[in-house]
């Protein structure tokens, strides 16, 4: 499960990718299209531009955006800076390997190879959706959506 720091960094990158290419946008544009208290806000576009996935400007005309194409950032990446190991277990982690404390041999676990099919299923999905697929699939999304109401009017 990603937690809802993820999933508002998630949401904010999102509107940045809309804005892609329109200059920096203000944290407090984001946070209401969002709805995503300010502060909380604040610390997460941080630490995604400390990671080089944002940039920031300051002054008049300030504000966040994306440092690189947002078809050259993927889930993957904003989820293990946001939320460190994607694996389930530490010691399937690709980034982040811990040999489990209560296991005696890796070799013979049961869970192990269990939680590898797990880390590779969302692995596959969160790495293959870069920012651009995603955003592009929220909005045929809002347009079926719209298209339906319009149907049920008439």
């Amino acid at each position: 499960m990603i937690s809802k720091k993820a999933k508002y960094a998630i949401k904010a990158l999102k509107v940045l990718t809309e804005e892609f290419g329109k200059g920096p946008i203000l944290i407090s544009y984001i946070s209401a299209k969002e709805n995503i208290p300010k502060k909380f806000l604040e610390a997460i576009l941080l630490e995604l531009r400390n990671h080089g996935i944002l940039q920031s400007q300051k002054g008049k005309g300030g504000g966040y955006l994306l440092r690189v194409d947002p078809e050259r950032v993927n889930l993957a990446q904003v989820l293990r800076v946001i939320d460190g190991p994607i694996a389930p277990t530490p010691c399937v982690s690709h980034n982040f390997y811990v040999r489990c404390d209560d296991c005696n041999d890796e070799v013979t676990c049961a869970i192990r190879p269990i939680m590898e099919r797990v880390r590779d299923a969302n692995l596959a999905v969160y790495e293959k959706t870069t920012l651009s697929a995603f955003t592009r699939r929220e909005a045929e999304h809002q347009v079926v959506e719209v298209n339906l109401i319009d149907t049920e009017n008439n």
